[in-house]
């Protein structure tokens, strides 16, 4: 018997929450700090592994330092606007609260609908008043997911009471799959309106969903699945607001990063050109120096999904699902054809098995995502095919050897490398050339040119400077000092070469930019 999970449906009006603290709130999560259009929402692992369990936090220097939990940023803060819709302060996204699509109550297989049905209902949808709501695509879909969540591939129990989704229940409402509909525990896939550009199965039209039952983002056909008459049918949820979520804004620095204005992280252009287990990678990743950064990181899944370009697949641009200013190794898969890496994130993808609790780890494919397919099924005969699309979210063994899964993993048989690549990031303290012309007319700078001394004049009243950082012009920080000042501020800058510099001021109340020549 299934026992579906429904979160209570909390009174907690919008309104009744004093505006000081909504600004406080969006102030902190949401698009004043930087103006972020896509700000990445952290996926609050907060438990540390090594290769198969819980360990505890290690240290700077330690093993297995630097992976997910190590970084946080961006923590979730949903808003219960006690109408059915939940607001998220930190994406500016407002969701759907329940998948219960019919209101009867409960959330089971009457609940779902075809990728075609969903897309048409969207037109229709008038949630709390809204008629503007829309299926999202699925990088808003993926910004709800969270990697506290357990995943039960191989659970043989019948009850769902212990198990943890990926999404978070205290706001939204989830079940897993209807079994007393012949569905598995598993299918609780979330449709999204993002279509792979080339197709899966060896031919299958194919929409991208995320499953917050066992924490992937997979490609799903839009048509019947094998066996089957009718269409697959999904989990929906519709959102509105903030259109322009997911979508970056890439600037090339000149010196080997990439700039994401629209997430403000700074990413390396190219990747680490070879495959290593996830410890090797949270070792390398942690010990990088490279245009004149040492806080490089093995990026969480959230962050590294962000960068994937849906639009591109090998078979259709002949490229890595990656936007072009970006480099990738060129790999031979399975079966010898050129293809494009698996890549590591920090974010541990656990298991419900106790004693393996952490042995495998996140990784996104912007290559193909494929599987050995044994075709028909109980033949001995298998085919590698591309079974969840360049784009797909999955997880490999954190260490072992690659031969000892010749027909890959799970009921796709996805294939297993274990020794993945490595694409960097940090925190960029500047977006780009776009924001530092944004200058502050409030400081006026002088000499301009200057050669020893820069004097600045702060005209923003009873605003307190208390640090002075400056860029150069690839967003890299070369000066940092702690002041005391509201008024006029002065600056060696006789040691840095000649170019243009980004002068940030920052106090309790502003940060102000402008620029200088040297």
């Amino acid at each position: 018997m299934k026992t579906i999970k429904i979160t209570p449906k909390v009174s907690f009006k919008f309104a009744s929450i004093p505006i000081v603290v909504i600004m406080l709130l969006i102030s902190n999560h949401g698009f004043s700090q930087r103006d972020v259009s896509y700000p990445l929402v952290d996926t609050k692992q907060v438990i540390f592994y090594d290769n198969s369990s819980e360990i505890n936090e290690p240290v700077l220097g330690e093993d297995f330092y630097g992976q997910d939990a190590t970084y946080t940023n961006n923590s979730p803060v949903y808003q219960n606007n006690g109408d059915g819709t939940i607001s998220d302060l930190t994406t500016g996204l407002m969701w759907q609260k329940s998948p219960d699509m019919d209101g009867d109550g409960d959330i089971d297989y009457s609940d779902k609908m075809s990728y075609e049905e969903a897309m048409a209902m969207a037109d229709n949808f008038d949630l709390a008043g809204y008629n503007d709501w829309r299926l999202p695509t699925i990088k808003e879909m993926y910004s709800l997911i969270i990697f506290s969540g357990i995943d039960p591939s191989g659970y043989e129990g019948s009850s769902t009471d212990d198990l943890v989704p990926f999404i978070d229940t205290d706001y939204f409402d989830f079940a897993y799959g209807d079994t007393d509909a012949g569905e598995r525990i598993i299918d609780a896939q979330m449709a999204s309106s993002t279509m792979y550009v080339s197709t899966t199965m060896g031919g299958n039209e194919t929409m991208f969903g995320v499953n917050f039952a066992d924490g992937r983002i997979k490609g799903y056909p839009t048509g019947p699945m094998p066996g089957q008459t009718e269409d697959k049918q999904f989990y929906i949820m519709y959102v509105r607001e903030n259109t322009n979520y997911g979508i970056n804004d890439f600037h090339d620095n000149g010196n080997g990063t990439i700039t994401d204005n629209a997430t403000s992280l700074m990413w390396m252009q190219d990747d680490d050109g070879e495959g290593m287990n996830w410890k090797d990678a949270l070792t390398y990743a942690e010990n990088f120096e490279f245009a004149n950064h040492s806080d490089w990181r093995l990026p969480n899944a959230k962050e590294l999904q962000s960068i994937v370009d849906y639009t591109r697949a090998p078979a259709i641009t002949n490229s890595a699902a990656i936007d072009p200013l970006f480099n990738c190794t060129i790999i031979l898969d399975e079966e010898g054809n050129e293809d494009y890496p698996f890549y590591w994130t920090g974010t541990t993808h656990s298991n419900w098995s106790a004693n393996n609790s952490g042995s495998w780890g996140a990784y996104v494919c912007f290559g193909e995502a494929l599987g050995f397919m044994e075709m028909p099924p109980n033949s001995g005969n298998f085919s590698l095919l591309d079974v969840h699309g360049a784009g797909a979210q999955r997880s490999d063994p954190k260490l072992g050897d690659p031969d000892n899964y010749p027909n890959g993993h799970g009921p796709q048989g996805d294939v297993v490398r274990i020794y993945n690549y490595v694409r960097l990031v940090r925190d960029a303290e500047i977006t780009s050339l776009d924001e530092i012309n944004k200058e502050d007319n409030r400081i006026k700078i002088y000499p301009n040119p200057v050669k020893e001394v820069l004097n600045i004049n702060n005209n923003i009243k009873n605003d307190i400077i208390n640090k002075v950082q400056i860029y150069n012009q690839s967003g890299s920080l070369v000066l940092s000092k702690k002041i005391e000042s509201n008024s006029q501020i002065k600056i060696n800058v006789e040691e840095l070469s000649s170019g243009v510099y980004i002068v940030k001021l920052i106090s309790s109340e502003n940060i102000s930019t402008t620029k200088f020549i040297k």
